[in-house]
């Protein structure tokens, strides 16, 4: 049996990643979805099993000290990490295999396993990445403020996947998703040159 690929997706808070990668998913019945550990705390719309796999911090440690996560890493004061086992699994019975991660855990997939296509988002200015933000019901005015702060030093590390989005058309944006998926999308490559105005205005200071 041919062997899945697996499909690393990145981006900074706000830039609308999840919702990207649930209508890509919803359009690629064959593709599997990594769902994360974490140790924070689950939010009143969120399930168990479903978002994440919600642990301690001491149970994290454990899985880390055992080497069963692809990758981890300290987001936010909270720790996420990926399933090795999952992957491996899913991988080996042919399907495709999303994580939707951070630039963090990116760079550690991408040592564990070259292969993978790395894709990073990028929403279409700093003004909608704010009202984004501030639209987030489940997050106060400080993480908020301090997410902001952090977006910059996330979208700076975009050259080290292979493909950006610009999420400004949603439709637009899925469309390109699956392109990448299908093993297609030169023209959405991280160092195409049409990308430079946004990125400039991205990557200013705050």
């Amino acid at each position: 049996m041919k062997r899945g690929r697996l499909f690393v997706i990145a981006a900074p808070s706000g830039a609308g990643k999840t919702t990207l990668v649930k209508a890509l998913l919803a359009s690629e019945p064959r593709l599997r979805v990594s769902i994360s550990h974490t140790t924070r705390k689950k939010r009143p719309t969120e399930e168990a099993g479903r978002e994440y796999h919600f642990v301690t911090v001491p149970e994290f440690e454990a899985l880390v000290a055992r080497g069963e996560f692809l990758e981890h890493a300290r987001v936010f004061d909270n720790y996420y990490g990926t399933s090795r086992a999952f992957v491996e699994e899913q991988l080996a019975a042919g399907h495709g295999v999303v994580l939707e991660i951070d630039w963090q855990g990116a760079q550690q997939v991408r040592r564990a396993m070259p292969e993978c296509v790395s894709i990073f988002i990028l929403p279409p200015s700093r003004h909608a990445l704010t009202e984004r933000l501030a639209r987030r019901a489940t997050d106060t005015a400080q993480v908020i403020a301090r997410r902001l702060a952090d977006s910059v030093a996330d979208m700076s590390h975009y050259r080290e996947f292979g493909y950006v989005i610009v999420n400004d058309d949603f439709d637009k944006a899925v469309a390109d998703l699956r392109q990448i998926v299908e093993g297609q999308g030169e023209e959405l490559r991280s160092d195409r040159p049409a990308l430079r105005p946004l990125l400039t205005e991205l990557l200013a200071a705050p």
